[in-house]
Formats: C-alpha cells, sequence, structure tokens
C-alpha cells in the first residue's frame, strides 16, 4: 500500500497545480483518510500513511509540511500545518538492540497552528488554539490557547480566543 501510494503521490498528487485542493483531497481518500470539507493540502506537502490521517473540515497542510503518521493522526477543524513543519509520529527503542518502531497516535486541536519549520515530536497532543511558533520544537503536549516559541517549546503568551472560532463558547 506505502509502494501504491507513492506512486500515485509522486505522478498525481505532487504535480497537480495548487489551486486543485479538492483534487488532492479525493486521492488522499482514496487511500483512507477521513478528510472534511474545505480542506487545502499543497503539492508537495506530504501525509506518509493517508489511511491514518482524520482531517475535519477547513484544515491546511502547507508545502513541504510533512506528516510522517504510521498510527492515526487527527487534525480537528481549521487545524494549520505550516511550510516546511514535520510532525513526527514515531521513534524508534533505543534501548532495545533491534530499535524497533514505537509509533503515537496525536491529536490536534480545533484552530491551533504549528508555524513554519516548527516540529512536533511522537506522542505530542496539541491543544485547542494552541500555537507552535517558526522553528520550535514540541516535545511535550500544548495547552489550548497558548503560544509556544523555542528549541524545546515553552510557553510566552496566551493567545486571544476568538469568540467564533471557540467550539467551547459556540
Amino acid at each position: 500500500m506505502r509502494l501504491l501510494w507513492q506512486v500515485v503521490y509522486v505522478l498525481l498528487y505532487r504535480t497537480s497545480p495548487p489551486p486543485l485542493h479538492a483534487w488532492r483531497s479525493m486521492l488522499l481518500r482514496l487511500f483512507g483518510a477521513k478528510v472534511g470539507p474545505g480542506c487545502h493540502f499543497y503539492p508537495s506537502g506530504k501525509v506518509w500513511a493517508p489511511w491514518n490521517l482524520i482531517c475535519e473540515d477547513c484544515c491546511t497542510l502547507a508545502d513541504h509540511a510533512e506528516i510522517y503518521n504510521p498510527s492515526q493522526i487527527y487534525l480537528e477543524s481549521h487545524c494549520i500545518v505550516s511550510q516546511h513543519a514535520y510532525i513526527c509520529g514515531a521513534t524508534h527503542d533505543y534501548n532495545h538492540p533491534d530499535f524497533p518502531m514505537i509509533s503515537y497516535s496525536m491529536r490536534f486541536g480545533a484552530f491551533s497552528w504549528i508555524c513554519a519549520r516548527a516540529s512536533v515530536s511522537p506522542g505530542v497532543n496539541v491543544g485547542e488554539g494552541a500555537v507552535l511558533g517558526l522553528g520550535s520544537v514540541a516535545n511535550r503536549d500544548l495547552e489550548p490557547w497558548t503560544v509556544y516559541s523555542g528549541v524545546p517549546a515553552v510557553a510566552v503568551k496566551t493567545r486571544v480566543r476568538n469568540v467564533c472560532a471557540s467550539r467551547t463558547e459556540a
């Protein structure tokens, strides 16, 4: 399945013009992704295993962003993964002589934003409305409506909730 997905990615997904978000969403759905309406997947964004991807409505995977998802990754509504960001859903057991892979399910809350060149470590969950700043590395769960920055990422401020954007107030 991975080989077939790679062929489709190279020949049909990657070569499609940037405005054809619906086309790329359809290709992801053909490989088992659950993709809501209004999602924007850009041509050079990568999804390692579409069958392990669930996206609610209006999610974005920008150019050169990558989701490495040997286990399920869930993007809630209006989640953004910006250019060159990396979501890593697995690692290896470095204490075992064979280095077996350990993969994690991960969840990204509604209205969360993983900024350009930021990275999210395996098993990290991102709360609703959380922002991981430019080039930052999250190695712990991110609290809702909080802005994080740095390596490792630390909370730097509280994000203002937009009444229209918050699920809890809608």
